[in-house]
């Protein structure tokens, strides 16, 4: 008997030993990135070395430089705007990189620059602290409608496929992300931009998608109607229908983006679309595409407009949500979820502390965190605006 008990203790000995080298095993950390950025590459006012410069100098990990139908790999000259303020940052731009590494020349006046490539610029940022993304923004539209989805790691530009309606230019574009990534083996992954953007994208035409697992909850450009309107929803609350519709078709939840969709980097106000509006923290092991993009579809980030946490985390059933809070700051922890039959999300729980947590339930068909803080967000474009985070909807697991 005494042997029995022995053996029974070793056994667990090692099984809590193996427990705790899985959890050494565990060296996954945050990364901050934005997935939506523009350049002259397209329509952004900026060389694509100064944007990057200003994302790895403000703490950011990776930037996805997303231009419209366009990727940086062919030669583009563009013509510096007329003006004391483009042409001083042009002289900021040659100052900083000097006349070796610019290639430029006057004609008529004008200041004509050659872009760098994604190829040239790519190893004068990149090291282990910093990465960036090759994207591209897919811009396509339907009886006038745009219609806007981001290919982020995309590996040959997608034209626009154009459809029917503005669910099939959506899925279309979707499908033909999708089969770059089967063809190529290249982790990739589309999301939908701004759908509010000229309230051309439909909360029924989200709900139609098939194969999309993301979406803009906030965008940091003034005029994509983020809050929606008196007639319309706004994007979070599109975010909940969006999935309840998902979970009635057993169709893998809608995650929620934050991104900045810069497009103005020399006017700063809310008027422009500036950086540092909203982002993305990834909780991965490390800091490469495949390892990023991994991370994002298995839920494992949230979405930021200047709230920061510590600890996202599902144990045994219990989403735990812990803030790393500034000073003299207030948070606000609310638990949101729809249970079964439920046509809308309601509040399940609010926690006026830095650390809540909830438990999961059969009952509900999801259940995410929206964090709310009483400080005034940094160059907001809407003036009442505070820093915020959304983590991405979880289930309860029998």
């Amino acid at each position: 008997m005494n042997i029995q008990i022995l053996k029974i203790a070793l056994i667990l000995c090692f099984v809590f030993l193996a427990s705790c080298r899985e959890e050494e095993k565990d060296n996954r950390k945050w990364f901050k990135g934005n997935l939506h950025t523009h350049s002259y590459w397209s329509d952004g006012d900026e060389f694509p070395e100064m944007i990057m410069d200003w994302y790895k100098t403000h703490g950011y990990s990776f930037v996805a430089l997303s231009d419209h139908n366009i990727l940086a790999e062919e030669e583009k000259w563009i013509k510096v705007i007329k003006s004391k303020m483009y042409e001083d940052g042009f002289q900021k731009y040659l100052d900083k990189y000097d006349s070796q590494w610019v290639t430029h020349k006057i004609d008529s006046g004008r200041i004509l620059v050659k872009l760098k490539t994604y190829k040239e610029y790519k190893p004068l940022f990149e090291d282990a602290s910093f990465l960036i993304l090759q994207s591209e923004e897919i811009s396509d539209k339907f009886e006038g409608k745009p219609i806007h989805i981001n290919v982020t790691n995309v590996n040959e530009r997608i034209e626009p496929q154009g459809g029917e309606s503005v669910a099939n230019v959506m899925q279309r574009n979707v499908d033909a992300v999708l089969a770059q990534r089967a063809k190529t083996g290249i982790p990739m992954f589309p999301h939908i931009n701004h759908p509010n953007f000229f309230f051309a994208v439909s909360v029924q035409d989200l709900i139609d998608l098939r194969g999309e697992r993301f979406f803009e909850v906030y965008n940091g450009h003034p005029i994509v109607n983020n809050y929606g309107d008196s007639l319309r929803p706004g994007t979070e609350q599109m975010w909940d229908m969006i999935n309840i519709a998902y979970s009635g078709k057993n169709q893998p939840l809608m995650y929620g983006l934050a991104t900045d969709d810069s497009h103005e980097y020399h006017q700063i106000g809310s008027a422009y679309s500036n950086s540092g509006r909203g982002w993305v923290m990834v909780y991965a092991d490390s800091l490469s595409p495949s390892s990023l993009i991994a991370a994002m579809e298995n839920g494992d980030f949230y979405a930021s407009t200047g709230v920061i946490l510590n600890e996202v985390s599902v144990k045994n059933n219990t989403l735990t949500v812990n803030v790393h809070p500034s000073d003299n700051v207030n948070y606000t922890i609310d638990f949101i979820g729809v249970a079964k039959g439920d046509k809308q999300s309601k509040v399940l729980k609010s926690v006026s502390d830095v650390t809540a947590s909830v438990d999961l339930s059969a009952d509900y068909l999801f259940v995410r965190a929206r964090i709310t803080s009483d400080k005034k967000k940094e160059n907001p474009f809407k003036d009442e605006d505070v820093e915020m985070a959304w983590t991405q909807p979880v289930v309860f697991k029998p």
